[in-house]
């Protein structure tokens, strides 16, 4: 059945130059699932799934430097530069909007935290949004009078002032409950952590609040999967996996790119990729990673397979496009859609709830 919505631009991001590799609208069906992924450098959500014709079908809407997303049972968390946005989806089972997508993302909430710079974000246990607060170097979350709580810092951070001290960037949860967090740098002074970005990174356990993994170049995006902590060691254009155990860790692919934002189906490795911010590899691992493949950068999405480290799909993007962010699996979904805050077809989608 069809949801009463009015009908949405469907196109591909930005009318950019696009490549897609071969065969992955096919593997998207395989695996069951669709993605969402962000462009905080352009400013946009965008969903990617498989149409009725049987091609890859992208939607676009504009979230002002959008950033960290998290996907769960058919709702959408999205960061931007001032707000954290939450998308529900308003079809009901079986409904499809358009008589093409079975799911239409709409925003239903937007909470005003000001810039904090917002990037990776989750909800926990018990739904509350817990996100990382990079400014003010802390775990915060949402209040309903204030731009933020702060659910933890780093025992070396001794205030919480807007001045990026650590570069506290990546989240993991475990079984719902915050687990572990990325800085690029051990410092409690304002920008203090780019005077380290070569080896001065870290994962640190926000149980026990230990270091457990450092050594790291411009790490992010750690994430619990299939038993082991995973991460981006970015400024090494490396896809990471530590023994959570013995903190033994293995390189398990190079990405041509910088790497962030991660997520796992199965044994692949979904990645963001995003070519140097003014000529700002010069100093990381990354440019000689580089040139030893005789590889350049590239913007876009990447699917590793974790047994290989072979790089099996990609959307690679052109155009204005040079910076991602975030990725998210939307499992059990097709072809997604989404609609923008600030759009005219907002104003027509419409949906009614259960009566009371």
């Amino acid at each position: 059945m069809a949801a009463a919505l009015d009908d949405p631009a469907g196109h591909d991001p930005g009318d950019a130059p696009i490549s897609i590799s071969a065969g992955l609208a096919d593997w998207l069906l395989a695996q069951g699932i669709s993605l969402a992924f962000t462009s905080y450098q352009t400013g946009q959500l965008i969903v990617a799934g498989v149409g009725p014709d049987m091609r890859l079908s992208f939607n676009q809407q504009q979230y002002a430097r959008a950033t960290g997303l998290f996907y769960d049972r058919g709702r959408l968390l999205v960061g931007s530069m001032f707000q954290i946005w939450r998308l529900e989806n308003m079809l009901r089972p079986g409904h499809y909007a358009n008589n093409a997508f079975d799911m239409a993302l709409v925003p239903r909430t937007a909470h005003t935290v000001g810039y904090v710079d917002t990037h990776e974000l989750a909800f926990d246990a018990d739904d509350r949004i817990i996100f990382i607060n990079s400014r003010y170097s802390c775990l915060a979350t949402i209040d309903e009078v204030h731009s933020f709580r702060p659910v933890w810092r780093p025992r070396f951070i001794s205030a919480l002032a807007p001045e990026d001290r650590c570069h506290l960037n990546g989240l993991a949860m475990d079984c719902g409950v915050p687990r572990f967090v990325t800085v690029a740098g051990i410092s409690d002074e304002k920008d203090g952590w780019r005077a380290d970005r070569q080896g001065g990174g870290a994962v640190i356990d926000i149980v026990s609040d230990e270091v457990v993994v450092s050594g790291l170049t411009m790490p992010h995006s750690p994430r619990v999967h299939d038993g082991a902590l995973w991460l981006l060691d970015s400024g090494r254009g490396q896809i990471v996996r530590v023994d959570i155990g013995s903190g033994n860790r293995e390189d398990i692919a190079f990405c041509p790119g910088f790497l962030r934002g991660l997520a796992f189906h199965n044994n692949f490795a979904i990645v963001t990729v995003s070519m140097a911010r003014e000529d700002k590899f010069k100093d990381l691992a990354i440019q000689a990673g580089l040139e030893e493949r005789h590889l350049e950068a590239q913007c876009g999405i990447l699917i590793v397979d974790t047994r290989t480290g072979q790089t099996v799909h990609s959307i690679l993007l052109g155009g204005k496009f040079t910076e991602m962010f975030d990725v998210a699996i939307l499992p059990g979904v097709r072809n997604p859609m989404t609609i923008g805050p600030a759009t005219v077809e907002m104003i027509g989608a419409v949906s009614i709830g259960d009566e009371i």
